[in-house]
């Protein structure tokens, strides 16, 4: 829990700020990374958990956005379901996305999740993701030995 958290927001404020963070993730590039548009959605203080990576903070949450973002050449998100409480909302989502050294720089669709905390603004955000369908299945050399390991799996 947030040290600072304030008491939650009301039911509509709630889903307003859903909004504003799927507009985030639909806008988001490396030329938007550090126009303040992260700073709207996000406290200073925020927590950011995937897979692959446990980031505090937002200036560090701002410089990982601008890293991942140098590369893309496009990224969208088609979000489905959404659970909003006051304080707390679980998204389910479809990200498309497209990297130069990935997947032949064909576009990559992975599923995933994301839950986050708030009060005004989102201090935790923590995405379930499938790392290999996400990254390491769009490596030509991984994906062969993944490929491999599914296959003897079976």
């Amino acid at each position: 829990m947030n040290s600072q958290q304030k008491p939650p927001v009301d039911l509509k404020q709630a889903q307003l700020l859903v909004e504003s963070f799927k507009h985030l993730y639909n806008t988001l590039n490396i030329d938007t990374c550090k126009s303040g548009i992260i700073e709207m959605v996000y406290d200073d203080n925020m927590v950011f958990k995937d897979c692959f990576h446990d980031i505090s903070g937002i200036e560090s949450f701002r410089n990982y956005c601008a890293s991942i973002y140098e590369n893309v050449q496009f990224c969208q998100f088609k979000f489905h379901d959404e659970f909003i409480k006051q304080d707390s909302a679980m998204l389910t989502w479809t990200m498309a996305y497209e990297h130069p050294q990935l997947n032949g720089g064909h576009t990559i669709y992975v599923n995933g999740s994301t839950h986050i905390k708030f009060d005004e603004k989102v201090f935790y955000h923590q995405d379930y993701v499938d790392g290999g369908a996400l990254l390491y299945e769009h490596i030509p050399v991984l994906k062969r030995i993944i490929k491999f390991l599914k296959k003897r799996m079976n």
